[in-house]
């Protein structure tokens, strides 16, 4: 695999044509909002989903700027609110986190794995070495006769000795707990926030499914 040229420019960094002024005006007057995923399942992005129509009634008050179902890679502006679901498994993950710490003013780790590292960090009761063998050395689903080989390249992200809490790499502001929350709970801290209501999270809506 060649390396990739550093120079290469993405699609959001291309020219566009700009928005109309009234448009863009109202735009800049919501609350910037931005979702990350780093090692997780995917399943609180589904959750900030199954807030359906639900989230309607927020959008005149705010514009998300980056989710995990967009191809954009960092944020381009500050956000008043980050969402951060999944836990730190690797190097790549930590400066995302960093990066996105800079650029949040509020930073809400979601679900388990961002609140203290869920099923990945099972990985933690062993040593890194071991569980590298184990996947890719002695795995009971290894080619027969292949040559026994753990992935390593420049290019991959290189894997931490555990995985971290997002809490234990930067300052986290709020936590969500579930595996995953629910759709409504996401949406009630959201609406607390922009209303300006403090965090407040009864016991009654959280999940653990």
């Amino acid at each position: 695999m060649s390396k990739p040229d550093k120079n290469n420019t993405y699609s959001h960094d291309l020219p566009a044509r700009q928005l109309d002024p009234e448009l863009q005006a109202a735009r800049d007057e919501k609350i910037k909002v931005a979702m990350i995923g780093l090692c997780g399942c995917w399943g609180c992005t589904l959750s900030l989903l199954d807030m359906d129509e639900a989230l309607l009634g927020l959008l005149d008050k705010v514009t998300i700027l980056r989710s995990s179902l967009t191809d954009i890679k960092r944020i381009r502006e500050r956000c008043a609110i980050g969402f951060v679901e999944g836990g730190v498994a690797n190097e790549e993950n930590i400066e995302t986190l960093k990066e996105f710490r800079e650029n949040c003013d509020i930073l809400i780790s979601v679900g388990a794995c961002a609140v203290w590292g869920g099923v990945p960090a099972m990985r933690n009761e062993a040593e890194l070495t071991d569980c590298l063998k184990e996947a890719y050395v002695a795995s009971v689903t290894a080619v027969p006769d292949a040559i026994p080989t753990i992935p390593y390249h420049e290019d991959i992200p290189r894997i931490t000795t555990k995985v971290y809490p997002c809490h234990e790499v930067v300052r986290m502001d709020y936590f969500i707990p579930g595996c995953p929350p629910d759709g409504a709970t996401i949406l009630k801290v959201l609406d607390d926030l922009i209303n300006g209501r403090e965090f407040d999270l009864p016991a009654s809506i959280n999940r653990y499914d």
